[in-house]
């Protein structure tokens, strides 16, 4: 009897830490994006093995994609050297790249690779702004094939691990030639959304997705970016948000280094 009330008391916690996990990392996506920072941990934490909390984490976020992307519909077009197709192409086989490498990845060699990860994601989310800014004012451009490289590179990034990715994307863009912010940030969320659903359908026929979780946080998830993008415009000091995600990211890569 006390095994069966235990029982039902942790599931009814993993709920509750899954939908404060999804809601938050939903908000901050539509915001300022870094929530896979907080939906990834939330997942390992919970006692679901690295590989698939990565993979799940990245399933959850789909929705949230999906919606920002449709709400800059009309934002998205190339810039550049490549046309809109050749980008949307190039992300979807870098994506499907790195989702293959996940899966050839042994389980204890991503434990040890994913405090890394963690470090990467929080530092680029924090100089990220900075890095745009740098690369824009420097005027620095770049041909078709080494555009197509760079993409081609991120999007592997963000099928094996997808924290961090959209501002690395944004970097991209603008070395290549972007300058509409609008529209980078709409194909930003699209090309997310189109190597995400790659790297899912890839996770998901190897088995790494944990759908229960994932059924909890998706919904968390999507109601978070719904609340985020209606808040998003009363946000008069975005920064302040940004210095908690970073010192978040700051405190999980230490934890993950120490385990």
């Amino acid at each position: 009897m006390y095994a069966i009330v235990w029982f039902e008391d942790a599931r009814m916690l993993s709920i509750i830490i899954l939908v404060a996990a999804g809601l938050l990392a939903g908000m901050i996506n539509a915001i300022a994006g870094g929530g896979t920072l907080l939906s990834f941990p939330a997942l390992v934490w919970l006692g679901v093995p690295p590989i698939m909390a990565n993979a799940t984490a990245t399933l959850t976020a789909l929705p949230g994609y999906f919606g920002s992307a449709w709400a800059y519909r009309h934002d998205i077009r190339a810039e550049g050297s490549l046309g809109l197709g050749s980008i949307i192409a190039i992300a979807a086989l870098g994506g499907l790249a790195g989702a293959g490498l996940l899966l050839v990845t042994p389980g204890e060699a991503f434990v040890g690779i994913v405090p890394w990860l963690l470090l990467t994601a929080t530092l680029l989310f924090a100089i990220g702004p900075r890095l745009v800014a740098m690369v824009r004012a420097r005027g620095v451009r770049i041909g078709p094939v080494l555009s197509a490289c760079a993409i081609f590179l991120v999007a592997g990034y963000g099928g094996y691990f997808n924290g961090g990715l959209g501002i690395m994307l944004l970097a991209v863009f603008s070395l290549i030639g972007f300058q509409n912010l609008h529209g980078m940030n709409g194909l930003k969320n699209l090309l997310s959304a189109v190597l995400s659903l790659v790297s899912v359908t890839t996770y998901a026929t190897a088995g790494l997705i944990a759908w229960e979780s994932a059924a909890v946080l998706a919904v968390a998830t999507t109601v978070g970016g719904y609340i985020g993008a209606r808040q998003a415009r009363r946000i008069q000091h975005t920064e302040y948000l940004r210095a908690l995600i970073v010192g978040i990211g700051a405190a999980l890569t230490l934890v993950f280094f120490l385990l």
